[in-house]
Protein backbone atom coordinates (compact mmCIF):
# COMPACT_ATOMS: atom_id res chain seq x y z
CA UNK A 1 0.00 0.00 0.00
CA UNK A 2 1.17 3.59 -1.23
CA UNK A 3 -0.81 6.60 0.60
CA UNK A 4 -0.76 9.56 -0.76
CA UNK A 5 -1.60 13.44 0.94
CA UNK A 6 -1.80 16.49 -1.00
CA UNK A 7 -1.16 19.82 0.10
CA UNK A 8 -0.49 23.51 -1.04
CA UNK A 9 -4.17 24.47 -2.68
CA UNK A 10 -6.17 27.46 -2.48
CA UNK A 11 -7.23 30.24 -3.79
CA UNK A 12 -5.21 32.63 -6.24
CA UNK A 13 -6.10 35.33 -8.96
CA UNK A 14 -5.57 34.38 -12.58
CA UNK A 15 -1.76 34.63 -13.20
CA UNK A 16 -0.83 34.09 -9.80
CA UNK A 17 1.15 30.49 -8.32
CA UNK A 18 0.76 27.95 -5.88
CA UNK A 19 2.92 25.09 -5.54
CA UNK A 20 1.48 21.43 -4.86
CA UNK A 21 2.90 19.20 -2.86
CA UNK A 22 2.05 14.89 -2.29
CA UNK A 23 3.60 13.22 0.06
CA UNK A 24 3.97 9.58 0.06
CA UNK A 25 4.14 6.75 3.10
CA UNK A 26 4.23 3.01 2.58
CA UNK A 27 5.99 1.25 0.16
CA UNK A 28 9.51 2.68 -1.38
CA UNK A 29 8.30 6.06 -3.15
CA UNK A 30 10.90 5.35 -5.48
CA UNK A 31 9.69 2.54 -7.39
CA UNK A 32 6.33 4.53 -8.82
CA UNK A 33 6.15 6.50 -11.02
CA UNK A 34 3.74 9.69 -10.34
CA UNK A 35 1.36 11.88 -11.68
CA UNK A 36 -0.93 14.90 -11.42
CA UNK A 37 -4.51 14.66 -12.26
CA UNK A 38 -7.68 17.10 -12.01
CA UNK A 39 -11.00 17.43 -11.65
CA UNK A 40 -13.30 20.44 -12.15
CA UNK A 41 -16.79 20.43 -11.25
CA UNK A 42 -18.91 18.41 -14.15
CA UNK A 43 -15.95 16.67 -15.67
CA UNK A 44 -14.10 13.60 -15.68
CA UNK A 45 -10.71 13.58 -13.79
CA UNK A 46 -8.26 14.47 -16.53
CA UNK A 47 -4.21 14.01 -17.32
CA UNK A 48 -2.32 16.92 -16.31
CA UNK A 49 1.44 15.53 -16.08
CA UNK A 50 3.56 12.74 -15.27
CA UNK A 51 7.04 11.89 -13.56
CA UNK A 52 9.04 8.68 -13.49
CA UNK A 53 10.60 6.56 -10.70
CA UNK A 54 14.12 8.63 -11.21
CA UNK A 55 12.88 11.92 -11.97
CA UNK A 56 14.76 11.89 -15.51
CA UNK A 57 11.53 11.37 -17.56
CA UNK A 58 8.54 14.05 -17.76
CA UNK A 59 4.83 13.97 -19.90
CA UNK A 60 2.94 16.99 -19.75
CA UNK A 61 -0.58 17.46 -21.34
CA UNK A 62 -1.02 20.18 -23.56
CA UNK A 63 -2.49 22.59 -21.51
CA UNK A 64 0.29 22.64 -18.80
CA UNK A 65 3.19 22.65 -20.93
CA UNK A 66 5.49 25.13 -20.35
CA UNK A 67 3.62 26.22 -17.20
CA UNK A 68 3.39 23.73 -14.52
CA UNK A 69 6.72 22.16 -14.23
CA UNK A 70 6.49 18.54 -11.96
CA UNK A 71 9.59 17.55 -9.69
CA UNK A 72 10.26 14.67 -7.23
CA UNK A 73 12.55 13.88 -4.34
CA UNK A 74 12.49 10.92 -3.23
CA UNK A 75 14.81 11.04 -0.26
CA UNK A 76 12.19 13.00 0.88
CA UNK A 77 8.83 10.87 -0.68
CA UNK A 78 7.40 13.84 -1.76
CA UNK A 79 6.44 15.03 -5.57
CA UNK A 80 5.85 18.69 -6.47
CA UNK A 81 4.16 20.60 -8.68
CA UNK A 82 4.95 24.01 -9.20
CA UNK A 83 1.69 25.88 -10.95
CA UNK A 84 2.74 28.92 -12.87
CA UNK A 85 0.74 31.94 -15.00
CA UNK A 86 -2.85 30.26 -13.29
CA UNK A 87 -5.53 30.74 -15.81
CA UNK A 88 -9.51 30.16 -14.27
CA UNK A 89 -9.59 27.00 -16.36
CA UNK A 90 -7.00 25.51 -14.00
CA UNK A 91 -9.81 25.39 -11.17
CA UNK A 92 -9.88 22.17 -10.30
CA UNK A 93 -9.46 19.33 -7.44
CA UNK A 94 -5.80 18.12 -8.17
CA UNK A 95 -4.75 14.84 -7.21
CA UNK A 96 -1.72 12.61 -7.32
CA UNK A 97 -1.16 8.94 -8.12
CA UNK A 98 1.07 6.72 -7.90
CA UNK A 99 1.58 3.92 -10.92
CA UNK A 100 3.86 0.97 -10.69
CA UNK A 101 5.30 -0.03 -13.89
CA UNK A 102 8.40 -2.22 -13.47
CA UNK A 103 9.12 -0.45 -16.71
CA UNK A 104 10.56 2.60 -18.42
CA UNK A 105 6.61 3.45 -19.59
CA UNK A 106 5.79 6.46 -18.46
CA UNK A 107 1.66 6.04 -17.60
CA UNK A 108 -0.89 9.26 -18.60
CA UNK A 109 -4.20 7.32 -18.27
CA UNK A 110 -5.86 6.75 -15.02
CA UNK A 111 -6.51 3.08 -14.90
CA UNK A 112 -2.51 2.58 -14.68
CA UNK A 113 -2.51 4.28 -11.90
CA UNK A 114 -2.87 2.09 -8.61
CA UNK A 115 -2.66 4.46 -5.56
CA UNK A 116 -4.30 7.58 -5.10
CA UNK A 117 -4.51 10.70 -2.42
CA UNK A 118 -7.26 12.57 -1.41
CA UNK A 119 -7.07 15.75 -3.79
CA UNK A 120 -6.54 19.66 -3.18
CA UNK A 121 -8.88 22.05 -4.25
CA UNK A 122 -7.18 25.08 -6.50
CA UNK A 123 -9.85 27.89 -7.25
CA UNK A 124 -8.16 30.45 -10.02
CA UNK A 125 -10.59 33.60 -10.04
CA UNK A 126 -10.29 36.52 -12.86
Amino acid sequence: QVQLVESGGGSVQGGGSLRLSCAASGRTFSRYDMGWFRQAPGKEREFVVTINRSGSSTYYADFVKGRFPISRDNAKNTMYLQMNSLKPMDTAVYYCAAAYTGSSYVPTSRNEYDYWGRGTQVTVSS
